[in-house]
């Protein structure tokens, strides 16, 4: 059996994962092994005031507050799975920075469950009791 992939756009993507990772390597030796676990840990939680101010209804006052739009990235961080734990953590802790209640984000979590299965619905919902418990104490 061959590693080859067969299909052209599975060959294509192949390429690019490989050209990507050898662009890394020459550009920051460092970033080769990178991984995102633990950044959430290391990355302040931004004040309310300045989430509202930068992704609220500062520059547009008809549109989505903060607290809204960090709902739809964490349906959107759900709906990617357990490779986005780390910026689902992070999304959490803003959005109860935001105001976002315990149901709104129970609410936000389960609906991703429609397009990305009860498994993910699932470490969502417990990263969420995490983060939750977290800010609470």
């Amino acid at each position: 059996m061959s590693d080859t992939p067969q299909n052209p756009f599975e060959a294509m993507f192949a390429q690019t994962q490989q050209m990507a990772q050898e662009w890394v390597k020459t550009v920051n030796p460092a970033m080769a092994n990178f991984t995102a676990q633990g950044f959430d840990k290391i990355w302040p939680t931004i004040p309310s005031e300045v989430l509202e101010a930068f992704w609220g209804k500062q520059f547009n006052p008809d549109g989505l507050d903060a607290k809204t739009r960090l709902l739809l990235t964490l349906q959107g961080l759900t709906i990617q799975g357990a490779v986005a734990e780390p910026q689902i953590r992070l999304t959490l802790r803003h959005a109860v920075e935001a105001g976002a209640t315990k149901q709104e984000i129970a609410e936000t979590i389960g609906q991703a469950a429609v397009f990305a299965g009860v498994p993910a619905m699932n470490k969502a919902m417990e990263l969420a009791k995490a983060v939750i418990d977290e800010a609470e104490e």
